[in-house]
């Protein structure tokens, strides 16, 4: 009877009830591992959902505000190509006017021809006839030179790309191959023109290009084309691409048409007076 009272008395082993007491002190005990992680995923789960729905709130509480910003931007690019576009209205009349004056002050004076030629020489006027057409491009897979490569003296290292002194060396040789008026990629070139680098870009008068760059130059067509390929500035330019793979492209046109200079402002030059004269 003793026995049965004592497995009565002690179902369990004492090393399980140990257990059981170290995972309730411990704060595991109570719900199964199970449930445990169940629980832990639906309140990830929940808040995820919370994460979401503020954010998706917070987005449509600012949008109105983005939308307005960027239609208020839009405007005032719209507002301020008008003016642009105006301004350059009134450049063109006044250009006008200033020529149509200087072509009546020739006239009293007997030198009425003068003034066209002036006008066409100084870039001022807006020009048209033969010419030929020159088109210089970044090669298609530039590479990179090795030490000592003479188009790297200025920092570059990618050559076959087209740089300014490229363009200074083609419109240089046009000029002294008899070109009258010249023109790149619609930026007509005066005695004033400056052909400068920003970075890889090039610039004519502050204004920066993109390849391909189109030369255009009125003048006697085929006298022109073949001077300029034979002169030392056209074989640098064949040379450029059988070296670096630059492109480039001639053709004669029976006629072209060059834009005026926006301004030929002369700021410290002042036209000489005869002697004895004021």
């Amino acid at each position: 009877m003793s026995l049965l009272t004592n497995v009565m008395d002690h179902s369990l082993d004492d090393g399980y009830a140990e257990a059981a007491a170290r995972k309730k002190a411990a704060g595991e005990g109570g719900l199964p591992k199970t449930l445990r992680a169940r629980l832990g995923l639906a309140l990830g789960l929940v808040l995820a959902a919370l994460v979401v729905t503020v954010g998706a709130a917070q987005a449509r509480v600012a949008a109105p505000v983005v939308a307005k910003e960027r239609q208020e931007l839009i405007d005032r690019i719209d507002r301020e190509g008008d003016t642009a576009d105006t301004l350059e209205e009134n450049v063109d009349k006044l250009r006008d006017d200033v020529s149509s004056r200087q072509r009546e002050a020739l006239k009293e004076s007997g030198e009425s021809g003068k003034a066209d030629l002036v006008g066409i020489l100084s870039g001022a006027a807006a020009v048209h006839g033969p010419g030929v057409k020159l088109v210089v491009n970044d090669a298609k897979e530039a590479t990179t030179g090795g030490d000592g490569n003479p188009r790297e003296t200025s920092g570059f290292s990618d050559t076959g790309r087209v740089r300014d002194r490229d363009m200074q060396r083609v419109v240089n040789g046009l000029w002294e191959s008899g070109a009258e008026a010249i023109s790149i990629n619609g930026q007509r070139l005066t005695a004033l023109s400056a052909i400068r680098a920003a970075g890889d870009a090039i610039l004519v008068d502050n204004k920066p290009l993109v390849p391909p760059y189109t030369v255009l130059a009125v003048g006697d067509g085929q006298r022109l084309s073949t001077k300029f390929q034979n002169s030392a500035d056209g074989l640098y330019l064949h040379a450029l691409q059988g070296d670096y793979g630059i492109r480039t492209a001639i053709s004669v046109e029976d006629d072209l048409r060059l834009p005026a200079a926006p301004s030929v402002i002369v700021r410290t030059a002042k036209p000489r007076t005869e002697k004895g004269t004021s």
